[in-house]
């Protein structure tokens, strides 16, 4: 037996320029027939109805959201730039309040040296600013931007807040060095203003985290010291004048030897936050002169 022989299938297809070709001639004949006569109009608009009308309603909705994503992005770039300028603005107005606080602070502060000085009117005092202090947070030694051409000397007493704050140790031209009634090493004469008993105040930066100084040697034999009473400097001290306002008893105990008594004080000067202070141009050595 001979094989069997599969005939191919021949497939025959237009090429695609022959169908374009076709495809517009007939777009032509449908153009040509609707504007000539209304054969196909019935026909045409029930294919438009369904086709044409849909689509320009896809039109009509992507341009409207094209146009409502461009007026969302122009509302944006608006906020954005309203956003930066209101950012501007709190900028400036929060400067302006950081300047009125500090304005505030420093006219406080000028008051209370006012206050002070006339406190201590009879005495030829000059004002002066802190510029740089030793490290840490208390002042027990700092620099002030007067010296010797403002009357400033060695052993100038200085005064700040309510009362003492220390003495010059080293000057120069334009700038001071003070040590503190603070600074652990220094010892101050004082007196309880209300007895006239004499006693002994001592710096101590660790007592000083509690705002507190220590005083000692005082003899009390009558108990008449308590807290509340003053501390000024004493007349028998031979770095400060007497009468400087120091502080106030805060605690006050009887010492081992049953003879004298020691305790601390409360600072009349704010020893952590000081900007300005007066320097007293009188030292104790001329004025035991005078």
């Amino acid at each position: 037996m001979s094989p069997i022989v599969k005939k191919k299938k021949v497939h025959y297809s237009l090429p695609t320029r022959y169908w374009l070709f076709i495809l517009t001639l007939v777009c032509v004949l449908f153009m040509i027939l609707s504007f000539t006569t209304d054969i196909l109009s019935g026909p045409l608009n029930l294919i438009g109805n369904y086709t044409l009308i849909p689509f320009q309603k896809g039109l009509n909705n992507v341009s409207t959201g094209i146009l409502n994503v461009t007026d969302n992005f122009r509302n944006m770039e608006s906020v954005i730039a309203e956003n930066e300028e209101l950012k501007a603005e709190v900028d400036r107005l929060t400067i302006d309040n950081a300047r009125l606080q500090q304005d505030q602070y420093e006219l406080t502060h000028l008051r209370e040296l006012m206050e002070l000085d006339s406190e201590y009117d009879d005495l030829d005092t000059v004002g002066a600013r802190v510029i740089s202090r030793d490290a840490g947070n208390w002042y027990s030694s700092f620099v002030i931007d007067k010296g010797s051409n403002d009357g400033i000397s060695v052993d100038c007493n200085v005064i700040a807040g309510s009362g003492l704050v220390g003495r010059v140790t080293d000057v120069g031209p334009d700038f001071a060095k003070v040590v503190s009634i603070i600074s652990d090493t220094s010892n101050t004469s004082g007196m309880i203003l209300s007895t006239g008993d004499t006693l002994i105040v001592s710096g101590s930066l660790k007592l000083m985290d509690s705002n507190l100084i220590s005083f000692g040697q005082l003899v009390d034999k009558d108990n008449k010291v308590g807290p509340g009473d003053k501390i000024v400097t004493s007349n028998i001290s031979d770095k400060y004048l007497e009468g400087i306002f120091i502080g106030y008893v805060n605690t006050i105990a009887t010492d081992s030897n049953n003879l004298t008594k020691s305790g601390t004080l409360i600072p009349a000067a704010d020893f952590k936050h000081l900007e300005e202070v007066l320097v007293i141009k009188k030292t104790k050595k001329k004025a035991s002169f005078e």
